[in-house]
């Protein structure tokens, strides 16, 4: 029974891996397509989509930003980029805060449940044991906070290796909270700076 099992996992393990290959695949298409329907250039276009799908876009967004988190084999930083660009500034911020609070918080509880094996399923060995190890520096916590506040740092790693500590829920909450709005506005001057270069990379 615990050989099938760890066949099981190691199944696991393969398949999310070649779920992030698909998902980074399909980021890229996505850019292709918002590029194609003239995003990039025309302002009304992207109104038109907004209005096309003005309760559906919305969940439909926050379900993939809870998702890309819980089960990180999407890029967060193309989701989050993409909820500015489709939705705008002020609606792209709201959804995205939303969708990352939500899916943070299942994921820090994921691995609360389960422990190690779950984050194995996303992250080789090797990069778990290096991060496995700034759990006994001192003043983990701030290095922690610090990650949430930054636009590149690896959140969802830092989330799952946080998880193994014994933070309350509701300290890592109250430090999603305040820290992640930085980390999307981050994003959002990403967009506004990164936007000729990806005009550029999808000709």
């Amino acid at each position: 029974m615990k050989l099938e099992n760890k066949k099981i996992y190691t199944f696991m393990q393969g398949l999310f891996k070649i779920l992030g290959i698909l998902a980074l695949i399909g980021s890229f298409i996505l850019a292709f397509w918002l590029y194609k329907l003239g995003i990039f250039n025309n302002q009304n276009v992207l109104k038109e989509v907004i209005n096309s799908y003005k309760f559906w876009g919305p969940f439909i967004f926050i379900i993939v930003q809870i998702f890309q988190i819980v089960f990180p084999v999407i890029p967060g930083g193309i989701t989050t980029v993409f909820g500015f660009l489709i939705f705008g500034p002020i609606r792209g911020f709201l959804f995205n805060y939303i969708g990352i609070l939500i899916g943070s918080y299942l994921l820090f509880i994921l691995v609360r449940i389960y422990g190690k094996k779950f984050i194995l399923l996303f992250v080789d060995k090797k990069t778990f044991y290096r991060y496995e190890k700034k759990l006994e520096t001192p003043g983990y916590e701030k290095l922690f906070i610090l990650c949430m506040i930054s636009p590149i740092s690896p959140a969802d790693i830092m989330v799952m290796i946080t998880g193994l500590t014994n933070m309350s829920v509701k300290r890592f909450m109250t430090i999603m909270v305040l820290a992640k709005p930085i980390s999307i506005i981050g994003y959002s001057y990403l967009f506004i700076f990164g936007k000729d270069f990806i005009k550029w990379f999808v000709r």
